[in-house]
């Protein structure tokens, strides 16, 4: 029970750090902007379009956690009696995605890597984006997004994958489940914002660019303190 409270924890701690990357945001944004300017009188498509989205990236981070999971399995393996530098390797690197992510909030700079995506990467992500014309498309489209993803967001999913190793992939599906609903939670929440007429698009937008150097401090402190905890045994 002790332990199976510390799992829930630490999941929950990476998966909120994951959950305030602005790259998710952004991405978000403009899939939003590009159905509106397709159907601008039909906010219901925003609506449809956002869910959908949010919905094939959910299910293609559940795709590359079964994959991690699997990895780290075979990893540990490998490994055998020494199994425990698992735990030691993800402790270093939650501190490293922590340090870089609080590097950013006192000396930012767009397509850090690591933190953000990269900058060659974001044309072809645009390009991609202005292909959507509707729900189903907005759906396909978010699986090839997903992958231009990764290099900002697969850092604390690779240690909550490291974590949830020695469960296997079916009994750690349930903590995936869990995991990639608490990232994907924001995403929610701003397309139902922007449906129901309480935010616009240029806001969300205007708001993440403003606020930009302190989700990154927020998730750096938060992938720092795994970092520790992990190293130490704290959890």
């Amino acid at each position: 029970m002790i332990q199976e409270s510390f799992t829930i924890l630490k999941i929950t701690t990476l998966a909120l750090a994951d959950s305030v990357n602005p790259c998710a945001i952004a991405v978000l944004t403009m899939v939003l902007v590009a159905i509106l300017m397709q159907n601008p009188e039909k906010r219901k498509n925003v609506l449809l379009a956002g869910l959908a989205f949010v919905a094939s990236i959910y299910m293609g981070y559940l795709f590359y956690g079964a994959i991690l999971i699997y990895f780290f399995q075979n990893f540990a393996e490998i490994l055998r009696s020494n199994s425990g530098i698992i735990y030691t390797i993800l402790a270093i690197f939650a501190m490293i995605m922590g340090a870089l992510n609080i590097k950013d909030y006192f000396m930012y700079k767009p397509g850090n890597v690591g933190t953000e995506m990269p900058l060659f990467m974001r044309p072809k992500v645009k390009q991609l984006i202005k292909k959507i014309t509707s729900p189903a498309g907005a759906f396909v489209i978010g699986f090839l997004v997903t992958i231009f993803l990764l290099p900002c967001t697969i850092g604390p999913y690779i240690i909550a994958s490291g974590i949830l190793a020695p469960l296997g992939i079916i009994k750690g599906l349930p903590w995936l489940l869990y995991y990639n609903l608490i990232f994907v939670i924001p995403m929610l929440i701003i397309v139902g914002l922007i449906y129901l007429g309480f935010t616009k698009i240029e806001d969300v937008s205007g708001w993440k660019e403003r606020n930009i150097k302190r989700l990154h401090l927020i998730a750096g402190i938060l992938l720092f303190l795994i970092g520790i905890s992990l190293l130490v045994g704290w959890i």
